[in-house]
């Protein structure tokens, strides 16, 4: 019948399951060789299981600490199912492991427990796709994450995770993908992002950071780098200030950009043509001021163009993305004039009246950009 050394942790697998409603463990027997069971798959050479797969079968239980046994297990997917309690910490000694997916799940416990319990974090240094979104962990993220050298994908969404982000997570130099969204992440963004020129994805929206938004969109900062490769970049729903930097025209692959409930100020740079590619622009429930700019017209890819609750005003332009009342949306902005007709908007002004003055929205900007480290710091007390 071939190896049988993972027999026994697969059985010891089994007893911690509590339900297992479509049956799944029936073929998990002693007339069946392991290899043949569901969800194993072995190498054909020393007949060692090399997958572990159950996922989204609506099982229940904990995870057996005998899992640290199959040290041949180089997949292991267990998300989508009601799978409860702490990683065992001999998950750890699987150092052949490239794939965890353990997303919404009901596992709880200290995040250092699942992360840095590959504190053998030699051992777990092999992973590349780590997936743990959608649980219960709490406390902080471990520094020791940014020694898993060879990740490229990394999801640490919906948790939540507290505490600041650590510029270790910079040292993940074949990350192409960084979710780390809906958790109660405070502080900056780290500067050390801009080193992942391979990042295609980063979303770090709904959570807690505050302060500017880096430079590391662009290269007014070279010793750091910045995000070439970058395709969507979501900072939405955080407490974060100042302006939107000029440098993201450098960012020439984005195609999706959220920075929708923050408080940002100023225009919006011209310079955002540059980023030809852009499909998708949410910029509402901000600070925004000044004149919608027409570079915005020349987007022939976007399709989806958010600036309501901002302080805009001026002339709306007509074409572009302009042209379809359905692809865009302006609410929220009291002092705009012209654009199609089924917007509705009064006429614009003659030049002469344009700028008989100032804004109130300079007095507002001010006081805004004086008051947001205030802001950021009673809220996270709350």
């Amino acid at each position: 019948m071939g190896n049988e050394t993972d027999r026994f942790p697969l059985m010891q697998f089994k007893a911690k399951i509590s339900n297992d409603p479509n049956d799944v463990f029936s073929s998990w027997n002693d007339s069946v060789h392991f290899c043949k069971w569901q969800g194993v798959t072995c190498g054909s050479k020393h007949q060692r299981a090399t997958s572990l797969n159950l996922q989204g079968l609506s099982l229940s239980g904990n995870i057996s600490p005998h899992a640290g046994n199959l040290t041949f297990l180089r997949f292991l997917s267990l998300g989508s199912n009601r799978f409860h309690g702490e990683i065992p910490r001999e998950v750890g000694h699987l150092f052949r492991l490239r794939f965890i997916n353990l997303t919404n799940n009901q596992l709880s416990g200290e995040i250092q427990g699942g992360i840095s319990n590959c504190s053998e974090l030699a051992n777990c240094s092999n992973l590349q796709q780590l997936y743990f979104d959608g649980n219960n962990f709490g406390g902080e993220l471990p520094s020791s994450i940014g020694n898993m050298s060879n990740l490229v994908q990394l999801g640490l969404g919906r948790y939540p995770i507290s505490g600041t982000i650590p510029e270790e997570v910079g040292n993940l130099v074949n990350l192409y993908r960084l979710d780390m969204d809906g958790n109660l992440f405070s502080g900056s963004i780290p500067i050390s992002f801009g080193k992942r020129q391979k990042l295609e994805r980063l979303t770090l929206n709904h959570n807690l950071l505050s302060g500017e938004i880096p430079v590391f969109l662009g290269p007014s900062h070279p010793e750091v780098g910045n995000l070439k490769s970058i395709n969507a970049f979501d900072v939405s729903e955080n407490i974060l200030c100042g302006e939107i930097p000029k440098t993201i025209r450098d960012c020439s692959r984005l195609e999706i950009l959220n920075m929708q409930g923050n408080f940002l100020q100023g225009p919006i740079p011209s310079s955002f043509v540059s980023s030809k590619g852009l499909q998708r622009i949410d910029l509402s429930r901000n600070n925004l001021s000044g004149n919608i700019t027409n570079e915005l017209e020349k987007l022939i890819f976007l399709q989806y163009l958010n600036l309501s609750f901002n302080n805009f005003e001026a002339e709306v332009p007509k074409t572009g993305v302009f042209s379809n009342a359905n692809a865009f949306s302006l609410v929220g902005n009291r002092n705009l004039c012209g654009g199609i007709p089924e917007l509705q908007l009064p006429e614009c002004p003659g030049k002469e009246e344009k700028h008989r003055k100032p804004s109130i929205v300079t007095i507002l900007a001010t006081t805004i950009r004086n008051s947001c480290k205030q802001l950021a710091d009673s809220l996270q007390k709350t």
